[in-house]
């Protein structure tokens, strides 16, 4: 089957149906509730907490989210993870350190990350070559797909970065027919091994760690790879990916997502953006409500492809979205605290402006009425700056995960 699509699906879990799964993770959530609350990372952030009474998604709202500031805080010599861990860092097959630094656990037991599910999603497995070109220094994402490969039955080229005289060289001698790597280098290898005369047997490609545009995509079909991509974090392993139905990203059926306003805990309405949060069922690294930073969306329906679990939209930009406006920070967390402080607010929206050579603010605020005054007051108080209030109709502003807009020009 080198080379061509592989009908099926990786297990089971994939084609549930939305009660069997439900069920599944209210006997699954508890108990990794339950875990993580007994370890030293989380005896402040879940005392108190009864796990028994965390059964699925809309409970988990409850608990309190997990940043990757706090991974850099609670980590010292001596312990490395932080205490997040159910085992010694000496008891995991690997440790890894990204920008931070934060230190990430690894394991070699079959598809740890989960990212063999994608790997098969994308026509990859038993007879395959892999060239592996994501980095294998410190950082997990060269093992993660290491890993995933192993659990589909393909056999890896651990090439790494760089090099690209002899990646291209080895795709052709070892007739490599499957690219793991971000989605702009397997440009940069087939380029090279078209000028330096060695064709290549490559179909497939799982990229991740980049944005893999349209127009990219197509370049690739037209050359006869078929590629999709994931989204995957060191800490969390994969989250979602694409099937060859590419319509949206599937949830991995090891995680559960929430999609949340930028700043807070609290779920926003079904298909708005917002941050994506994840909770993971690793028993070895329970990461409970662990916010990404990312922005997405979730998505109606289940995928044509046959894979029932939930789908996100991708990627949709970042949610930290702190700006500086008249010397000081505006924070998304703030623009909740003054939308918590008006129960008839919908949402808000702060507005960067520059007028002449100084800053202006207006914050935008879907209510059905309210006072401007009272609107003004409260903003100064909770964001320390004096702004311009604009109200709107509840539903008037764009659904695009925005709480800070910058519209400043800076040319």
């Amino acid at each position: 089957m080198t080379g061509q699509a592989r009908t099926g699906h990786y297990d089971a879990l994939e084609t549930r149906s939305a009660d069997e799964r439900e069920a599944a993770i209210a006997r699954a959530l508890p108990g990794q509730v339950a875990a993580a609350a007994a370890l030293p990372g989380y005896v402040d952030s879940l005392r108190g907490v009864d796990p028994t009474t965390i059964t699925g998604l809309a409970d988990l709202a409850s608990l309190p989210v997990l940043r990757k500031s706090d991974l850099v805080a609670r980590q010292r010599p001596g312990a490395p993870l932080g205490g997040l861990s159910s085992l010694p860092p000496q008891a995991f097959a690997h440790l890894f350190q990204s920008p931070g630094p934060i230190y990430e656990p690894g394991g070699a037991g079959h598809d740890w990350w989960r990212m063999g599910r994608f790997l098969h999603a994308a026509g990859i497995g038993r007879g395959d070559v892999v060239q592996n070109c994501f980095s294998y220094h410190l950082t997990p994402a060269g093992m993660i797909f290491e890993n995933g490969a192993r659990a589909v039955g393909a056999t890896v080229l651990p090439a790494g970065t760089g090099q690209t005289e002899l990646q291209a060289r080895a795709a052709h001698d070892l007739g490599v027919t499957a690219y793991a790597g971000t989605p702009d280098y397997l440009k940069v290898i087939l380029d090279r091994a078209e000028a330096d005369g060695l064709p290549l047997q490559i179909t497939r490609a799982a990229v991740g760690g980049g944005a893999l545009f349209p127009s990219l995509r197509a370049e690739y079909a037209d050359r006869g790879i078929a590629c999709l991509q994931c989204y995957a974090t060191a800490d969390l392993g994969n989250i979602a990916y694409e099937s060859a139905a590419m319509e949206g990203m599937i949830i991995d059926e090891g995680v559960l997502v929430e999609i949340v306003t930028p700043g807070t805990g609290t779920p926003v309405a079904p298909g708005e953006v917002g941050e994506v949060v994840v909770t993971t069922l690793n028993p070895d690294y329970p990461l409970v409500r662990f916010a990404t930073g990312d922005m997405s969306a979730l998505m109606p329906g289940t995928s044509p492809c046959g894979r029932t679990n939930l789908r996100i939209k991708g990627w949709m930009g970042r949610a930290d979205q702190t700006t500086k406006i008249k010397g000081m920070f505006v924070r998304p967390e703030q623009v909740a605290a003054f939308v918590a402080r008006h129960g008839e607010v919908t949402r808000a929206r702060v507005v960067a402006l520059r007028e002449g050579e100084a800053d202006r603010m207006l914050v935008q605020v879907e209510s059905p009425g309210g006072d401007v005054g009272t609107y003004g007051e409260s903003v100064a108080q909770v964001m320390k700056l004096k702004a311009q209030i604009e109200i709107l109709a509840p539903g008037s502003l764009p659904n695009d995960g925005l709480v800070i807009e910058d519209r400043r020009n800076y040319d």
